[in-house]
């Protein structure tokens, strides 16, 4: 992703929001009780992306976490992963089917970052907001190893303060499809997750 960051155009950099902290788990009001669910996947324009395509899954938003340094920004988010918080209906989609359906579009081996996106800020892992989301994900990260039979780099983690991603990230995939299609052929993701995945 940093090598295509520069695509977006400067008028949406010049009208990115500043980040805004917001509790890891905190609920997303719309039409019906929702609940949130935090992951890092990488490359967030691609975790949204993923992570909309869920049935009950109502929005994703791109941003920061896991970190110590408050406010932080695309160009300064040391220490901090990239990150998701997806809201969902559990009414629809259960936390389990959700933490199965980001595992299944990572290469949970990697232990340094996604495809083409190394390094630190594209690690892995699941925010637990409470002891039961940790035990449901422990569950499906175990079962994924036995699945891949292989070991699972991706972390489960404790939730943390999330931060709003700049607006120029969020919804980058359906607003720039060129752009972002142009990244995702360049980085060759979806090979790769096949060679992770096959026909799992």
């Amino acid at each position: 992703m940093r090598l295509f960051a520069a695509i977006a155009a400067p008028a949406l950099l010049l009208a990115a929001a500043a980040p805004a902290a917001a509790p890891a788990n905190s609920v997303a009001a719309k039409s019906g009780p929702t609940r949130i669910a935090v992951f890092a996947g990488g490359c967030f324009w691609s975790a949204e992306k993923a992570m909309e395509s869920l049935a009950g899954v109502r929005g994703a938003v791109s941003g920061y976490s896991g970190g110590t340094t408050a406010n932080p920004s695309y160009e300064n988010h040391q220490g901090h992963l990239e990150v998701v918080r997806v809201t969902y209906d559990p009414a629809v989609v259960s936390y389990a089917k959700v933490v199965d359906h980001f595992f299944h579009n990572i290469d949970p081996t990697d232990p340094n970052g996604q495809i083409c996106d190394q390094g630190p800020s594209y690690r892995t892992a699941v925010f637990a907001g409470n002891a039961q989301e940790r035990q449901i994900a422990e569950q499906v990260k175990a079962s994924v190893a036995k699945t891949l039979g292989a070991s699972v780099a991706t972390q489960v983690r404790n939730a943390a303060p999330f931060y709003m991603a700049e607006g120029y990230h969020q919804d980058y995939a359906k607003r720039n499809p060129v752009a972002y299609n142009a990244y995702r052929i360049g980085c060759g993701r979806d090979r790769a997750l096949k060679a992770v995945w096959g026909g799992r």
